[in-house]
């Protein structure tokens, strides 16, 4: 299995939600409000000088979905270009 987290901007959240489920990903858990700065977009700080804030999604996935995955971030990064997706694969050792 693997642990992945996806963080990404909080204005793309239901279309995010929705590209996942549409997938057959429907298991997540979703940690909002996320502050923090990147490469590829302005930061999002939740201040005046730096709106915006973003979601992380955190999924227990068997390694046969990554590939699916891989697709639905690809295609949502293509979408929404300044949501600054971005996925993260962390190996998990033991799921209870």
């Amino acid at each position: 299995m693997k642990m992945l987290m996806i963080v990404y901007s909080q204005a793309t959240d239901y279309d995010v939600i929705n590209q996942f489920k549409k997938a057959g990903i429907k298991h997540y858990t979703k940690m909002e409000q996320a502050r923090g700065e990147g490469e590829e977009t302005e930061p999002k700080l939740g201040t005046h000088s730096w709106p915006g804030r973003n979601n992380v999604l955190l999924m227990a996935i068997q390694n046969e979905e990554c590939d699916v995955v891989k697709d639905v971030v690809r295609r949502l990064k293509q979408d929404h270009p300044r949501a600054g997706v971005k996925a993260f694969v962390l190996p998990m050792e033991e799921s209870f």
